[in-house]
């Protein structure tokens, strides 16, 4: 008769390595889908008419909803189940992204964008909060950091493989290729991921237990700094990326659309980045390396204000490089900290990341056209900064904790 601990055992070694491939193709499918159209706005400005902070909206309007969204997905989730609504998300995401490629007008575009967002928030709260619930505490930071770099390898491969067949076919087809690409990723996705242990479904949404969810961690002071520290990475991320095409694409660069795609290979550095950091941070503790995440990514910013193209490039690389770093400490920390209502906590922590992008990305496009790339770095690197201090905050804070547990 087999024990229960050894079913556990044989349970967890087979169900860690599904949980991980499973989760990393689904921030795949996901973020290849709400990014794709980063390398395509000054395609869009040309076809549509419209100038870099309006075409910018073809992301910001998905991330502004996603970020909406991902306040209610964890809730939706605590009903409905972790599995089948990441898997229902991504499809119908990918049906929404089909609908753009065919999409006749910019509005209609703007439209099937921003329904797209909403739905795609389903997948990384929720990733997030099954990831927390379902991985041992001692592992958290290293399946994080895989979730994320599969987050990395999917916003990377969407947006090289937008700009290849941008070139060679054009947007349209492109989109349709990567969101029957993406359907495809969502069935394996489903066929993949376990089914949740140590989920208790909760049915019905009762407002007030919500309420009292995210209130609990909203009151907490170093989750507010997480949140913030979210806020600020991803905004100087997204700005960079957004309008780096506008400046290659212009003199003295004159990128076209397959060359500006090539220069998001840079996310296999953060795939790795994200991975080491998550280890590593288990291993040394998790502000030092949060706070050298947002060193090296300061380092990138500088150097991207240099005018040779090599220089541009390995730039926007050691940005890549320190954002993950930052994001991959900061959102295993938001888990390690919740000690129960794990989706409401990723979910706040998702939207603060999301408005970022949203917000701060559509500023940066009147920051580019007022002062140019300079004044971009500038505004970048504002946002950076303070994620030094939120780290070495954190840090004391925890040293803090860690005496008095060391003297009761």
């Amino acid at each position: 008769m087999t024990t229960d601990a050894g079913h556990e055992a044989r349970y967890d070694a087979g169900a860690a390595r599904r949980i991980s491939v499973g989760l990393f193709l689904g921030g795949f499918a996901t973020f290849s889908l709400l990014y794709c159209t980063q390398p395509l706005l000054p395609d869009f400005a040309r076809e549509f008419r419209v100038d870099p902070a309006t075409s910018s909206l073809a992301v910001s309007l998905s991330t502004g909803a996603l970020a909406v969204s991902i306040m209610f997905a964890g809730a939706v989730s605590e009903a409905v189940g972790r599995r089948g609504l990441m898997f229902a998300c991504l499809v119908v995401a990918a049906l929404l992204n089909l609908f753009c490629a065919l999409a006749p007008s910019w509005t209609g575009l703007l439209l099937a964008r921003t329904a797209e967002g909403v739905v795609l928030g389903g997948v990384p709260a929720v990733g997030m909060a099954y990831l927390a619930e379902e991985v041992a505490p001692s592992r958290l930071g290293a399946a994080m950091g895989l979730y994320i770099g599969g987050n990395a390898f999917g916003g990377m491969a969407g947006r090289v493989a937008i700009g290849i067949l941008t070139h060679a076919f054009s947007w349209r087809v492109a989109l349709g290729v990567i969101s029957v690409a993406d359907l495809a990723t969502a069935v394996v996705f489903i066929r993949l991921l376990p089914p949740s242990r140590r989920f208790e479904r909760r049915p019905g949404f009762d407002a007030a237990q919500n309420l009292a969810g995210w209130g609990r961690h909203l009151r907490q002071p170093r989750m507010l700094l997480l949140f913030l520290t979210g806020f600020l990475a991803m905004s100087a991320f997204v700005t960079i990326y957004n309008y780096a095409g506008f400046r290659l694409s212009g003199p003295p660069y004159r990128l076209n659309a397959s060359q500006i795609g090539l220069i998001f290979l840079a996310y296999i550095l953060g795939i790795f980045a994200a991975s080491a950091a998550g280890a590593m941070a288990d291993r040394i503790g998790r502000a030092p390396v949060m706070a050298a995440g947002a060193v090296v990514a300061l380092a990138g910013v500088g150097l991207t204000m240099l005018n040779p193209l090599p220089a541009v490039v390995a730039g926007i690389a050691i940005v890549t490089v320190g954002f993950f770093i930052v994001h991959s400490v900061a959102s295993a920390w938001v888990g390690r900290l919740a000690e129960r209502d794990k989706g409401h906590a990723a979910s706040l922590y998702l939207l603060a990341y999301y408005a970022g992008s949203s917000v701060m990305g559509s500023i940066g496009g009147t920051v580019w056209r007022d002062g140019g790339w300079n004044a971009v770095s500038g505004y970048a690197g504002a946002m950076l900064a303070p994620i030094v201090t939120i780290a070495l905050l954190m840090g004391r804070a925890e040293g803090k904790d860690g005496a008095k547990r060391r003297g009761q």
